[in-house]
């Protein structure tokens, strides 16, 4: 009984803890100036004939996301902020002459009631590392079964995550087999660890070795809660010969009407969200057009569902390397 209260008080302080999080400067700046983030949400919102339309922002943040809205016309924007951000976001919104246009409600989207019965359009952006890692994609389910109606808008509404193998051999030996001799002692138990936890980082488009493959798509207007929740196998062939140390995941975001893509593809601009890293224990040998084949799969974390447990199996042979296994990951 102990064991379980410890587990209910351990995951209401890690909420808090990612609430907390949230209302640094530091983060909101990393995100707003994010260009391709921030202008691609810009160019979406004034494509979809927001004039004269109820907007929902679920997590306002800055409320750069309403300022949009109401710039482009819309009747009245509810920006929602559970974080203690949201009250900076009331001065920036009076500050640019919206505050009869932008009301902001703090709160979490499922604990707080709107003035109106239904809105038009659904503004949010949710994503996190590896598309789904603290992100908010649960809340913006909710808003629209709760309030959205029939046929409205939902921004973004499609999203892909993808997946290729990888060479990275410095990060191997200078971050993983670092832990096989410390001052002459081994340490192999941080190196355990170390390949237990997804790096996310950008990733040189040269330390490809593979094609990608699609491992998710979704389509937010008509998913449940839990589809984020998936296997799904993938193939993938390499374009060299050379080692694979591990996988790389990124996603793709897009938006109704606009035609709008939003990518974090490592052949394109980088982003906050980078590409995340998950090292195998041993790299695998591939020659030019062998084939890897294998399941990735994705939950939220028992005790913090804003975290990740994430499970990739593989199985390739080559003309120099026969591998099997299974690595277990948890982004925290």
């Amino acid at each position: 009984m102990e064991s379980k209260q410890f587990a209910v008080d351990q995951k209401k302080a890690d909420l808090e803890y990612y609430w907390d999080s949230y209302s640094t400067i530091n983060i909101h700046e990393q995100m707003i100036s994010d260009y391709t983030r921030t202008h691609t949400y810009e160019k979406a919102i004034n494509a979809c004939n927001i004039k004269g339309k109820i907007v929902l922002d679920v997590g306002c943040g800055l409320g750069i996301l309403s300022l949009f809205a109401a710039r482009a016309g819309a009747k009245h924007v509810y920006a929602i902020e559970r974080a203690a951000i949201g009250e900076k976001a009331i001065e920036v919104i009076k500050n640019n002459g919206f505050e009869d246009v932008i009301t902001v409600i703090r709160g979490r989207v499922e604990d707080i009631t709107l003035p109106v019965e239904r809105v038009d359009v659904i503004i949010s952006e949710w994503m996190g590392y590896n598309l789904l890692y603290e992100s908010m994609l649960g809340s913006v389910l909710y808003a629209r079964d709760k309030w959205l109606i029939k046929g409205g808008l939902i921004l973004p509404d499609k999203c892909t995550m993808h997946i290729n193998g990888i060479e990275d051999q410095w990060y191997y030996d200078n971050k993983i087999n670092f832990w096989r001799n410390v001052y002459g002692f081994n340490m192999t138990p941080m190196r355990a660890e170390v390949l237990k936890e997804p790096l996310v980082e950008t990733l040189n488009s040269s330390s490809i070795v593979t094609s990608d493959d699609c491992i998710l798509t979704i389509d937010i207007n008509t998913m449940k809660y839990e589809d984020q929740c998936f296997t799904s196998p993938f193939k993938i062939k390499a374009f060299r010969e050379d080692f694979v140390y591990g996988f790389s995941t990124w996603f793709d975001v897009s938006f109704p009407q606009s035609g709008e893509v939003l990518t974090t593809s490592p052949y394109q601009v980088e982003t906050h969200w980078h590409q995340s890293m998950f090292y195998l224990d041993e790299p695998i040998t591939v020659a030019a057009g062998e084939i890897i084949e294998g399941t990735y799969s994705l939950k939220f974390n028992d005790i913090n569902p804003r975290f990740l447990d994430i499970e990739i199996s593989f199985n390739f042979h080559g003309v120099f390397h026969s591998a099997t296994g299974t690595m277990k990951y948890q982004m925290q």
